[in-house]
């Protein structure tokens, strides 16, 4: 849920625990709190508010009692004068790597402030490893701890977006480690159909005109309509993984940290909302149950 008081908690006990007030007696909590955006984006009325929200959530996640905030690490231009960002995924040529360098020298600085501002409010920052970023996998989660020194900057271990690039959660869990501090559960479906002609790395989407309903990215940025025929699809739990492959996945956190909570994450357009939360449930409590 959105938080309407943010401002107010900010700098008001009463307001906190105005709001903290809502969850008592109904049996839901707080489990972190999530800030998605892109914080490096080169647009100075995209990025600095982005980031700026990134900070002020670690800020409100002190003020309610939390430890975890989920973001994305965020992906810059390709040079100095850049106004678009730029994400690059086969650095064949060298001109590609100067774009890369450019853009670590960005993220390192950042994020380097961002974990001491993390560290003094007792925080961890989860790193969604999502496409358009920087950071979406394993490597490169390595390389922004190597390169900025983090001790409080971790990821957030969404399943999906490991699924259709070919990665095996369960293998990254188990590679990452202590890393790995929040977790996602959502499943993917890849369509061999589409996928089998022209890979994963899908540039079928329309673009939505202002007439219809569409999502603001920041700007003149905007969110577009979703390919018809997809390479693949998010779907609920079960529907790209069965039961045993999430009993795994549980099992490998569990590894990691015995208390971690596994948050469902729908977006399965095939399914309602609660319909779509009740099938990840199910699944979910029966991939627990054949823990041993």
């Amino acid at each position: 849920m959105h938080v309407p008081t943010f401002d107010d908690i900010l700098v008001s006990d009463a307001a906190r625990d105005d709001y903290l007030g809502v969850f008592e007696g109904t049996g839901v909590s707080i489990a972190g709190l999530n800030c998605n955006g892109n914080p490096l984006h080169p647009n100075p009325d995209i990025g600095p508010k982005h980031a700026e929200d990134v900070r002020r959530s670690i800020r409100l996640a002190e003020r309610l009692g939390q430890h975890r905030v989920v973001t994305m690490s965020g992906l810059p231009g390709g040079e100095p004068s850049a106004t678009r960002t730029n994400w690059i995924v086969n650095a064949w040529n060298s001109a590609a790597l100067d774009v890369l360098d450019h853009q670590w020298a960005i993220v390192a600085d950042f994020w380097r402030e961002i974990d001491a501002l993390a560290r003094d409010s007792d925080v961890k920052v989860a790193l969604e490893l999502h496409p358009q970023n920087v950071v979406f996998n394993s490597a490169t989660m390595h390389q922004l701890v190597e390169l900025a020194g983090t001790t409080n900057v971790g990821v957030e271990l969404d399943a999906s977006h490991l699924f259709w690039q070919q990665m095996d959660p369960v293998a990254v869990v188990r590679h990452l480690g202590d890393l790995v501090v929040h977790a996602a559960a959502k499943d993917v479906r890849v369509n061999p159909e589409y996928a089998a002609l022209n890979g994963v790395l899908d540039n079928g989407f329309r673009r939505l005109s202002p007439e219809e309903p569409r999502t603001n990215l920041g700007d003149d940025e905007w969110a577009n309509e979703w390919p018809k025929e997809s390479a693949w699809d998010f779907v609920a739990l079960g529907k790209g993984h069965d039961t045993a492959y999430w009993t795994e996945f549980l099992r490998a956190l569990q590894e990691v940290d015995p208390d971690m909570l596994v948050n469902i994450e729908h977006e399965d357009t095939e399914l309602g909302r609660i319909e779509g939360i009740a099938v990840a449930a199910d699944v979910l409590k029966a991939a627990d149950a054949a823990l041993v």
